[in-house]
């Protein structure tokens, strides 16, 4: 951990971390109602990224890039931003035997399967919208995933299921891990953390089994937290005792 700070604050000191642009940042806001409980979400339209600045983006991921890092891309593309972008990120961490995870949709996502990608972590209506038909149970999800991996697509698909839980699918096994029951405060950021854990407790050695675990145990453990607030640890650590993972 302390040496991926290192080199994080060694990135950012050159500026690899900040990639000017001239538009505004994109905002999102989120709105609780405490009357209903319900919570609203309100996106805004993010800037129109020029050709310089997406090349921008390119030469600086490749600058931080070391064989077995880590690389996570997450969200959408912005406008102005080619979907091939992640392509081009899959194949430059594939040069530098990095490890792509991509949590995005669409074509984005559908463009860059081939190309190196390492694992893609779609929610079940982003999955069904790549594979392009419909998906009824586990069977039918696992065998959407082998097909994708078979052909290789990627070598690893998190496939995260809301309040049931979450998938985690390779070319030799295939792992379910239910959610525990909880009272949702706030469901933002709950994917990151699922993500998060899982690309952590990977890093580190983990087994699949364990990181799903840990994956699971903090996507719900951001579920706790109020407004924007992310998992903390010692929810993740509590909730990860009572996560069952079962082979399928």
């Amino acid at each position: 951990m302390g040496q991926l700070l290192e080199r994080l604050v060694r990135a950012e000191a050159v500026g690899f971390l900040a990639i000017p642009v001239s538009g505004d940042t994109r905002e999102d806001i989120t709105v609780d109602e405490h009357a209903t409980g319900a919570q609203y979400r309100f996106v805004l339209p993010g800037p129109t990224i020029s050709p310089q600045e997406s090349t921008a983006c390119l030469e600086a991921i490749s600058e931080i890039l070391s064989p077995s890092d880590y690389l996570v891309a997450s969200g959408s593309l912005p406008p102005g931003v080619s979907a091939s972008f992640y392509t081009e990120v899959a194949r430059m961490a594939a040069a530098k035997d990095s490890k792509f995870v991509l949590d995005s949709s669409g074509p984005g996502l559908k463009a860059a399967l081939g190309s190196g990608v390492h694992m893609i972590k779609p929610s079940l209506r982003e999955f069904i919208e790549l594979v392009e038909a419909p998906l009824a149970d586990e069977a039918a999800y696992i065998a959407a995933a082998r097909g994708i991996i078979a052909s290789g697509g990627t070598e690893l698909v998190a496939l995260t299921l809301g309040e049931k839980g979450a998938l985690l699918i390779g070319a030799d096994f295939a792992l379910s891990a239910a959610a525990p029951g909880v009272t949702p405060v706030s469901t933002v950021g709950a994917g990151d953390s699922f993500l998060g854990a899982l690309v952590f407790s990977l890093a580190h050695g983990k087994a699949p089994r364990e990181s799903l675990r840990q994956a699971v145990a903090a996507g719900t453990a951001a579920l706790l937290s109020p407004g924007t607030d992310l998992c903390h640890a010692a929810e993740v650590e509590r909730l990860a005792r009572g996560v069952e993972v079962r082979e399928l």
